[in-house]
């Protein structure tokens, strides 16, 4: 099959969150199983300054937006097999943020149709066109509409995938027609109309031919009227083309027996050297060392919806026990000051960190014993299938991707690789705690639980697969 996978931001080029992860590590696992996927992505400012070695010029042309003829230019880089073509427009994308401008609906309006046009401009006919969350959410109708008067575009075939339905992408309704050139038609309640505006997102439920959610049980939840973000109704009617595919990690970068960032690589057979990035962690931390402390960690955007007001109702009890707490990120304010107030009245028992660095949130996941994800939403997750890899042990509330990737530890029979707890009561997380410090204080028991962890399959492999299924249902 010809993929385009159609995406706002990917790593290694730019990241702001797990999109990029995804959109960097999905590609290249379909690749491997023989398909000819190519990436495309706007090019920031901020992967222009990197000076890429390989990037090189392909073609240039102009889209139309309203009065204005606005140009586009094509870049391409061919990495591992996969190719990556980058859409350059210095007047939308030489930005100090990628998102958050007062013309975002402008600006990824002229990269969504620009993306259109690129399959013609290149002579690209792919099977499929798979577009990310709403910046690519108007790729769908664009195809849909070009089909009309261009046979050039029939036959594609379109997958849109929500990672995130909070974030939908809505703008006045003007703009569907002054700039970006479709009916006004399409403004209707079974169309893009969202209230007195328009959402993107909607647009590509609406007008994909199969849309995905990045893991099975978030697919459902969707559905409801408690995640569904006001989309629940759009994404009933729609139900019998979503599909819930929970995300994978790449196991070549979160790999303990060969990540760099680390004091000491180590397996499940070396397991006793998984305390020495515990010892390294608690000296850069200001922390005692102490290496059989029980070591709860955090690696989070500080937001309402990563459960930290459960956190905050538990702390003083929690921090009772003979524990040490350590959070790296940052977000709202209040909860920023928040763990810097307990950082500062418990200064041997806790350390936050509120930026965010990439090798001390690797020495986090290998040097902590148990990982906390009381989120109140989840649509899939990365952080808890990093810490199954490092042996880490993760708490997490039954919601999304936690639900799907976190199986409970059932004493019985041994099996398991975490503990979790359902509501959104605060005790019930400070009970999933101390189960699992009781589980903690008896070693045999704790290094089953590490094995199954350990043992857990979450790599690209199996997703990519689910994927590739999606797409042959729409090209056999």
């Amino acid at each position: 099959m010809k993929i385009l996978y159609i995406s706002s931001e990917v790593a290694p080029f730019i990241k702001t969150g797990g999109l990029a992860d995804v959109a960097g590590s999905l590609p290249q696992a379909i690749k491997e199983a023989g398909h000819d996927i190519r990436v495309v992505l706007p090019y920031y400012s901020k992967i222009k300054d990197k000076n890429i070695e390989g990037i090189k010029f392909e073609l240039d042309y102009y889209v139309d937006l309203g009065w204005r003829r606005q140009y586009a230019g094509i870049y391409s880089l061919e990495k591992e097999g996969v190719i990556y073509y980058f859409i350059d427009n210095d007047y939308y994308f030489k930005r100090y943020n990628i998102y958050g401008e007062y013309d975002d609906g402008e600006r990824f309006i002229f990269f969504q149709k620009a993306a259109v046009l690129m399959l013609k401009k290149l002579r690209f006919k792919a099977n499929i066109v798979n577009c990310n969350d709403w910046h690519s959410g108007l790729v769908p109708l664009y195809i849909r509409d070009f089909a009309k008067g261009d046979p050039y575009y029939s036959n594609i075939n379109t997958v849109f995938t929500i990672h995130n339905i909070r974030y939908q992408g809505i703008f006045p309704a003007h703009i569907l027609e002054e700039i970006g050139g479709l009916s006004s038609k399409y403004i209707t309640d079974d169309g893009l109309k969202y209230y007195d505006e328009i959402n993107f997102m909607k647009a590509g439920i609406v007008y994909s031919d199969i849309f995905t959610t990045v893991s099975k049980t978030y697919a459902e939840e969707i559905k409801t009227s408690e995640y569904g973000e006001g989309l629940e109704n759009t994404n009933r009617i729609h139900e019998n083309k979503l599909y819930g595919i929970v995300n994978g990690i790449d196991y070549n970068i979160f790999n303990p027996e060969t990540d760099s960032n680390l004091k000491e690589n180590y397996s499940f057979e070396t397991i006793e050297d998984k305390k020495l990035n515990k010892l390294e962690l608690q000296r850069l931390y200001n922390l005692p060392e102490k290496s059989n402390i029980p070591m709860i960690a955090m690696v989070t955007r500080l937001v309402d919806m990563k459960g930290l007001d459960l956190i905050k109702s538990i702390m003083e009890e929690l921090l009772k026990e003979d524990i040490q707490f350590v959070l790296l990120g940052t977000g709202d304010k209040m909860y920023e000051d928040m763990f810097k107030y307990y950082e500062e009245k418990y200064p041997d028992k806790v350390a936050s960190r509120n930026y965010f660095n990439e090798g001390e949130s690797h020495l986090i996941y290998a040097g902590a014993d148990i990982f906390l994800m009381p989120s109140l939403s989840e649509p899939c997750g990365i952080s808890q299938l990093i810490s199954l890899r490092y042996g880490t042990i993760p708490i997490v509330r039954e919601t999304g991707g936690l639900k799907d990737t976190i199986i409970p530890f059932n004493e019985e029979d041994g099996t398991g690789n975490g503990f979790t707890f359902k509501s959104k009561d605060p005790y019930d997380l400070l009970d999933a705690i101390k189960r699992t410090l009781n589980a903690f204080k008896d070693k045999e028991k704790w290094n089953i639980i590490i094995k199954n962890a350990m043992e857990a399959k979450h790599d690209w492999e199996k997703s990519s697969q689910e994927y590739i299924v999606v797409y042959k249902k729409l090209t056999s």
